[in-house]
């Protein structure tokens, strides 16, 4: 297992180009600790079985490296390095073939957080899709299902968001380093993360968002993963990555049906053509993946007790949105009572607004 004073060169090799699952257990078998790898010349890295182009790089770049100045850094930014022999490590994404040798951590990983499911989508998120995100994973989260996402815009930041909404956890993968936020749109967000949740990258800090990175960020996601749910994905999504490195992974996948006129589900369709799970509620997932239901949670909305008001507005709504103005037509109720008992119940967690006044039944 790795020391801590060790830990420093584990974080500098990890800026070497190169260098990742197998190169680090060459080194690690061969010289047995880092710290002398760090220092060796270019024939003793070729003896460990390095090829010549990646030992030159080493040679070459370590002069431009501060194993101490590393630390620093991390510790100012408060991430923590997880390399893969210690035990802290999360152990179900050790059991991926390409699996991160160094994970950088801002926040905290729980034991708890070892029920996870990912829930991935589109950037361009429908009124639908942003209904079934928020149901779903608002009863995943209160089942105690810990929420991993990408951070992007869409169906991602909507789920961290409706995780934390939910008091529950969630965990965000980064494709750049943890001192940068991608799209920095969402930095407000990383932060209520890392307070209830992680952050977490392979990248040392100062990596930027290049495009190659997220294709390989997505293998991290499944990885930690007992399934992936997808909610609303193109036929090009880039969703769709990481349901490949799911089926690699061996890994549950579930998928979100939509209508066969959106572009919006025509990869989740067809995933479900292909075999996975047609998913139309958190029972779906929690009975495939064999977790327990919290019946309380499930059944919140029968607990709530209804008055007359709001006993007549709710035979006017749906899971279809219906504008305000129709809900006051169909009800006969002056607009004041309509729009101060929607937002009442609204806070009971019966309805949601779900954008420009239209409002949908919080579930059937």
């Amino acid at each position: 297992m790795t020391k801590t004073s060790e830990l420093k060169y584990w974080v500098s090799f990890s800026r070497i180009p190169g260098i990742g699952r197998v190169k680090f257990s060459q080194l690690k078998e061969y010289f047995g600790n880092l710290e002398y790898a760090w220092k060796a010349s270019q024939g003793e890295l070729k003896q460990a079985g390095l090829d010549l182009k990646t030992a030159q790089a080493i040679v070459t770049l370590r002069s431009r490296i501060s194993p101490d100045a590393e630390m620093e850094k991390l510790e100012r930014f408060q991430v923590k390095v997880l390399p893969y022999d210690v035990p802290a490590y999360p152990q179900r994404l050790k059991e991926i073939y390409d699996y991160p040798p160094v994970l950088y951590v801002r926040g905290e990983l729980l034991p708890e957080d070892e029920c996870c499911l990912t829930v991935v989508g589109t950037r361009r998120a429908s009124v639908y899709g942003r209904q079934v995100t928020e149901e779903i994973v608002a009863d995943l989260a209160r089942n105690g299902v810990t929420i991993i996402s990408g951070l992007a815009r869409g169906i991602d930041s909507i789920a961290h968001r409706v995780a934390l909404e939910a008091r529950g956890r969630t965990i965000a993968i980064f494709a750049c380093g943890l001192d940068i936020v991608y799209p920095a749109e969402n930095a407000k967000l990383a932060r209520e993360i890392i307070e209830h949740g992680a952050l977490v990258s392979e990248y040392p800090l100062g990596t930027k968002p290049k495009a190659d990175n997220f294709p390989r960020r997505n293998r991290i996601m499944s990885g930690l993963s007992l399934g992936v749910l997808v909610i609303e994905a193109g036929e090009s999504s880039g969703a769709l990555i990481t349901i490949s490195h799911a089926l690699e992974q061996n890994r549950e996948v579930f998928a979100v049906p939509g209508s066969i006129l959106s572009p919006n589900s025509r990869g989740t369709n067809r995933l479900i053509q292909e075999g996975a799970k047609l998913v139309m509620s958190c029972a779906d997932i929690l009975q495939e993946l064999n977790l327990s239901v919290v019946a309380q949670q499930l059944e919140m909305k029968e607990l709530v007790s209804v008055n007359e008001t709001e006993s007549r507005l709710l035979k006017e709504l749906t899971t279809e949105p219906i504008h305000i103005d129709e809900v006051c037509r169909r009800s006969g109720l002056p607009m004041a009572t309509v729009s101060s008992t929607l937002a009442i119940m609204e806070i009971k967690g019966m309805v949601k607004q779900v954008g420009g006044m239209n409002y949908v039944l919080a579930r059937k």
